[in-house]
């Protein structure tokens, strides 16, 4: 159990956005007596972990793959209370079934035999290859994730202390190189790089760091929460109302209010207007600069510094819940395309749209037949695409066409009559999250995770030159993913909590 946080009476705090960051950090504040207000955007709360129901079909936007379920107990444990009361969590076996076009599977999981026997059958010399490979995770979790995932990096001294670390691991090199340094087979190489892909990066530049999201999920596991994302979206926020926090709903912020070098409240679309001692924001990160410090010179001038950054790419999502059900087909599958290296070079250099495509398919009802009818079944279908600063197109025009395309994929490759099984559906696009989220560019993990976008090279927890204005979520320390951004809250939780003293 976590240790309760230091009391602080008689402090304020508004946190805008109800995604995953800002539910933790308003409760971490709340739990240490902060009187905190969370203002949303949107009808609900989640942010990106939004829900819709459509004809009696659950279908969640995102994020689906639950890992390092201890960070999230650890926001109950802060008061005594358990995460159970309000959420319950179910593991998934197997974390991933991969497939290849050429008809190779390969589930991912933490069953040593079953994984080993998988390998072998790949190439019998990467069996050697992976226990290195595992260390390797072990040791960039251990100083990656554990010592360095939850705390602020705010000066670059910071950073100089942490090189070390990172230059014994060769946080240089990319993920994909690193994987590549210890098994042979493409298709495991594959399978033991795709995942920087879930936080944003491409696993051909991001840095080897991210290796440890192997060993995160092998101890951790892969979890679901019955009811989908959204109920575990519910239970932080009624942990948080039990604690006495508010959520403010379908009430945009428009600016932050600042004096001087500080921040002192915010106003909203409706013309609610709150002070507060310390502001935080779990919002896109350029639209906070460029639009809700519009009036403020320093926040513009780091607007046009981020302007020159790298962003993530998008994703392009078809949400789809058809007729049958198909305990076949797991929770979590990667559709692997005949092309990985160019792929990724389309997606994140080029900006092209490509012929082919890799997709991550989510089917919640093998784990929870709740979320459809019964005798049917939900499912969404993602394709990472370029954000908009890449690939301009109209995705009006665009989305009828990739939709399709991806559908038919799906029945050449998992459920041959699909098109005739389908009840209701609906995509989402980079112009959903542009307009949905002021994603930047329609961006869907904010800052890519490069080396040069990372720790302190990312946008502080802390505002440089606003001393009480605060960061939690994607775009800054330590990044995109459920365990990064609650991580990020704890750093952020911990300076707040400091200034407020």
């Amino acid at each position: 159990m976590s240790s309760a946080p230091p009391r602080v009476a008689g402090r304020s705090a508004i946190v805008i956005g109800a995604g995953f960051g800002g539910l933790a950090l308003g409760i971490r504040l709340q739990s240490a007596g902060v009187e905190t207000v969370i203002v949303e955007a949107r009808d609900k709360p989640g942010g990106r972990a939004y829900v819709w129901e459509q004809e009696g079909f659950t279908f969640d936007a995102g994020p689906t793959v639950i890992t390092d379920p201890a960070c999230l107990q650890e926001l109950w444990a802060l008061t005594g209370r358990d995460m159970s009361e309000d959420v319950t969590l179910a593991p998934v076996q197997p974390f991933y079934r991969l497939s290849w076009p050429d008809g190779t599977t390969f589930d991912y999981t933490n069953d040593d035999a079953l994984l080993n026997a998988q390998i072998a059958q790949l190439n019998p010399d990467d069996v050697a290859g992976y226990a290195k490979f595992l260390d390797y995770s072990a040791g960039v979790f251990r100083e990656g994730y554990e010592k360095l995932g939850s705390v602020a990096f705010l000066d670059f001294a910071s950073m100089i202390k942490a090189a070390p670390a990172l230059a014994k691991y060769q946080a240089w090199r990319s993920v994909y190189s690193i994987v590549s340094s210890y098994v042979k087979d493409e298709h495991l190489r594959q399978a033991l790089s795709f995942h920087t892909l879930l936080v944003g990066g491409n696993p051909m530049t991001t840095s080897a760091i991210y290796a440890l999201i192997h060993k995160l999920e092998r101890d951790g596991g892969v979890w679901f929460a019955m009811g989908g994302t959204n109920r575990l979206i519910a239970g932080m926020v009624t942990h948080f109302e039990r604690l006495g926090g508010t959520v403010r709903l379908a009430d945009p912020v428009v600016s932050i209010e600042t004096l001087g070098d500080k921040a002192t409240g915010v106003t909203t679309a409706s013309g609610w207007s709150a002070t507060a001692d310390m502001v935080a924001c779990n919002g896109d990160v350029m639209h906070v600069y460029k639009d809700l410090l519009r009036t403020n010179r320093s926040g513009q001038r780091t607007k046009a510094k981020l302007e020159r950054k790298r962003y993530s790419p998008s994703l392009f999502v078809v949400h789809f819940g058809i007729k049958g059900t198909w305990p076949g087909i797991p929770h979590h599958s990667i559709l692997f395309g005949p092309r990985y290296k160019g792929l990724l070079a389309d997606l994140y250099d080029t900006g092209v749209l490509p012929e082919d495509f890799s997709l991550y398919l989510h089917h919640p009802t093998v784990t929870d037949p709740s979320l459809a009818p019964e005798g049917h079944s939900s499912f969404y279908a993602l394709a990472p695409v370029p954000h908009m600063g890449k690939f301009p197109v109209d995705w009006d025009e665009m989305a009828p066409v990739l939709e399709k395309r991806i559908l038919d994929e799906i029945g050449r490759r998992l459920i041959p009559d699909i098109h005739d099984r389908i009840v209701t559906k609906f995509s989402y696009t980079p112009k959903d999250f542009s307009r949905d989220l002021n994603a930047h560019l329609g961006s869907a993990f904010s800052l890519e995770p490069i080396l040069t976008q990372s720790a302190w090279f990312r946008v502080h927890n802390r505002d440089d030159h606003i001393p009480n204005l605060y960061f939690v979520g994607a775009g800054t320390h330590p990044g995109a993913g459920i365990p990064g951004v609650v991580g990020s809250a704890k750093a952020t939780a911990a300076l707040m909590l400091e200034g407020a003293k």
